[in-house]
Order: structure tokens, then C-alpha cells, then sequence
């Protein structure tokens, strides 16, 4: 058994519970504060998940004593900043997707952590899922021979809740940051980065893209074609084709529990990924193993993908026309 993490929490809404339940069935793991602006609501939390320490602002999180990493799981706006706090207080960093608004934020945060020689991780959960590691797997071993083409979507209705996260551009809200993160990670992490890219979006009556499709072009021997919605309920799967076969992750494809591969000649094949948890408790042992072994990083999802994946982001959005106010203040 390896020495135990203690963990803290900035910021505690609904991912923030789903997050706390699953760090419990981590071994080596336990939540010991809880920070948020609220001290009820703090006080609320930390009596629920059995946290030692709740506090009533962000600052005062670092006086628990023992502290080792931070799990920062506020609006997206607010990231970087929340980030920046715990990096200045040499507290390694597992921050919510997408890492921060656009890419001048993302490179400001890595470059601390260097500087700081503090640990710093995007808590982008799917790449740490079982499907994934087992859909690269097989695109490794030829099993659809050449990757030609990806679909992939997501799409929901939330409700209607214009001042919160979900739909408030002061929040980085939209369709686009929230959840065509997914599709857009899947294709660059299948395909690698694009050579041409194609977007456009709809608004919403808030002001957030509603729905945001987008295309992707690798020179002449790959595409992509992907979407994300606030509009509609999708099937939300990924098929990945080959010009051998192809893979279907089913609903919902960025956690599923399982992958078919149906290769042209031959018999479909399933592989099944059951679990008690909701999945996150793959990224938490993955901070823990890079902890534990002092790692500054983590060698699965290093920075330098975060990095390509928020300029992807950045560049996807400037086709589609999406923009948000810190765009306007990017050095």
C-alpha cells in the first residue's frame, strides 16, 4: 500500500458529488477539506463525504494540514484563476475539463507548475477509462486496419437555468466547452491534430453556442465529423471506421462500459468494462500514482496534450464563430 493522498475540493456542485463518491473507493485516497464560497454549503459537503476541514473560501483551503493535491471542479471561468491559487501555494492540481477558457490561460498555468515544481493534471476522466485504453489497443494491433473516417456526438436537453454554469457565458457556458470536448478529444487522440478544420454553431437565448458541429480534415487520408448539442437528446456513441472494420462506443460513448469491434470479415466482438463506480475514480488513481512515484505529470495525459487540445478548442471556436469575453483579453 502506497502513502496515502489527502485530497481537497474547490468548488462543490454536482460534479463535485459524483467526484467525492467515487475518491471513497479509491484505496490510498481520502478527502480531508472542502473549500467553497458558502460556509453551509461547505459545512453541508464535508459532513456528507466525511471531510475533516470545510471552509468558506478558496484561500483558506491550504491551512489544512497534510493537504496533498487539490481537485478544482468550478465554473469553467474559473479555472485558471482557482488553478494559479493552488500552484502559488505548491499545491499539486487535478483541474476540471476543459483545463481553462482558451489556450493563453492553459499556458500560463503549465508554465507555473514548472515553474513551481508542483504537480498539475487536466481531469479529462475519459482518457483514463478502461473503453479507451482497450479502442486504442485495438487500432494498434490493425484490428480495423487504417483509420478512415470518425462520428461522434453528444448531445442533451439540460434545464433551463440561465444564471448557472451550464448555459451563462460568464461561466464559459455553451454546448461546445462543456461537452464537445468529447468528440473533439477523441478525434486528437485517434487522428492527432488536424489539418484543416470546419465548424459552425447555433446560439441559444442566452448567448452560448446550443449546438456546435464540426468537421476535421487529416491532409487526404482521414476525417471527422462531429457534433454537440443543448438542443437535442443524441444517441451520443462514437464509431470509429478503418478500411477493415470499424468500433462502436456506444451511449455514452466517453464512459461506456462497453466497445463492439465489427471488423468486414468475421464475427463482432464485445468487450465489457463493468464497474460500481461512475468512472472517476480512474483519474484520481492515476493522480495518485503520480504522486506517490513524485511525478511532476502525468505520463498518460501529459501537458503537452492539454496543450493541443485547448488549441484545437481555441481554433474550433474561431471557426464556429464562439467566443467568449477573456478571448477579448488574450495576450
Amino acid at each position: 500500500m502506497g502513502k496515502t493522498i489527502n485530497w481537497g475540493i474547490i468548488g462543490i456542485g454536482k460534479i463535485a458529488e459524483k467526484f467525492a463518491e467515487d475518491l471513497a473507493t479509491v484505496k490510498d485516497a481520502k478527502l480531508l477539506a472542502v473549500a467553497s464560497t458558502s460556509k453551509e454549503r461547505a459545512e453541508s459537503f464535508a459532513q456528507k463525504h466525511k471531510a475533516k476541514f470545510a471552509f468558506d473560501s478558496y484561500e483558506q483551503i491550504f491551512s489544512a494540514p497534510g493537504l496533498d493535491v487539490v481537485y478544482i471542479a468550478t465554473p469553467h471561468s474559473k479555472h485558471f484563476k482557482c488553478t494559479q491559487l493552488c500552484l502559488e501555494n505548491k499545491t499539486a492540481v487535478l483541474c476540471e475539463k476543459p483545463f481553462a477558457m482558451n489556450e493563453d490561460e492553459v499556458q500560463k498555468m503549465i508554465d507555473l507548475a514548472k515553474a513551481q515544481n508542483t504537480f498539475l493534471m487536466e481531469a479529462l476522466w475519459t482518457r483514463f477509462m478502461p473503453n479507451i485504453k482497450k479502442v486504442l489497443e485495438l487500432i494498434e494491433e490493425g484490428a480495423i486496419g487504417q483509420v478512415k473516417t470518425l462520428h461522434a456526438d453528444f448531445g442533451f436537453i439540460p434545464p433551463y437555468f440561465p444564471e448557472r454554469r451550464v448555459l451563462n457565458p460568464y461561466f464559459g457556458g455553451g454546448a461546445f466547452l462543456d461537452i464537445g470536448i468529447y468528440p473533439a478529444f477523441l478525434s486528437l487522440l485517434i487522428l492527432g491534430y488536424p489539418s484543416s478544420i470546419s465548424a459552425t454553431h447555433t446560439k441559444g437565448p442566452t448567448g452560448v453556442d446550443e449546438t456546435t458541429t464540426f468537421f476535421y480534415k487529416y491532409d487526404d487520408r482521414a476525417t471527422a465529423s462531429l457534433n454537440c448539442t443543448f438542443a437535442a437528446h443524441t444517441q451520443t456513441e462514437a464509431r470509429i471506421y478503418g478500411d477493415k472494420g470499424h468500433i462502436l462506443m456506444p451511449t455514452r460513448f466517453h464512459d461506456s462500459q462497453e466497445i463492439t469491434l465489427v471488423p468486414d470479415e468475421g464475427e463482432p466482438v464485445t468487450y465489457q468494462f463493468p464497474r460500481k463506480t461512475r468512472g472517476y475514480n480512474y483519474e484520481i488513481e492515476e493522480v495518485n500514482r503520480c504522486l506517490q512515484s513524485g511525478l511532476k505529470e502525468s505520463t498518460l495525459w501529459p501537458l503537452k496534450d492539454s496543450l493541443r487540445l485547448i488549441h484545437l478548442l481555441d481554433k474550433t471556436r474561431e471557426r464556429a464563430g464562439i467566443r467568449y469575453e477573456v478571448d477579448k483579453t488574450k495576450n
